[in-house]
């Protein structure tokens, strides 16, 4: 009788025991940062093509690959088309302007929905894009359709127009 006592309180206790690590291992455990850079998650998208093929052309990618943090405004191949094509392969062929457009659809840090309010916010490429909140969330002219793409390096949330500065 004995040894059955002392067996179930070993087991008692070696259950406990497993419970207790279980529970520390729980607290002290993390979520996984983001694998996936800006530039990773736009080329797994396949939504993102001509905003790729733009960033490759204006020698963007390192930048954006980069650590960052940034927040990217993100047009969508639609986004892109509602551009005439003539226009469009004139931007794609001068770098300068290139730069400077895609450089508009980005801002230094991390701004998760939750986080914006309107207002001016300053962009990488120096002049300030303009946030309106309302039914939706607008920058600029471009409606913002999706949020919060957490990448390594940041975020992206998706537009459906290219926004362009004003000079």
């Amino acid at each position: 009788m004995k040894v059955v006592k002392l067996l179930a309180i070993l087991a008692f206790a070696a259950a406990l025991a497993a419970c207790a690590n279980t529970y520390n291992n729980d607290m002290n455990r993390t979520e996984a940062a983001p694998q996936q850079d800006i530039v990773d998650i736009a080329v797994a998208a396949g939504s993102f093509n001509t905003l790729v093929t733009a960033v490759q052309e204006a020698g963007l990618v390192d930048t954006l690959k980069s650590d960052g943090p940034f927040t990217v405004f993100a047009p969508t191949d639609e986004a892109f088309a509602k551009i005439p094509e003539d226009q469009l392969n004139a931007l794609l062929a001068d770098k300068e302007m290139l730069t400077k457009v895609l450089t508009y659809h980005v801002v230094s840090g991390k701004v998760m929905a939750a986080d914006v309010n309107p207002g001016q916010v300053p962009t990488v490429e120096g002049s300030s894009l303009t946030v309106t909140v309302g039914d939706g969330v607008m920058i600029d002219n471009a409606n913002v359709i999706k949020t919060d793409i957490v990448a390594s390096n940041g975020v992206i949330h998706v537009i459906d127009s290219v926004v362009l500065p004003a000079n």
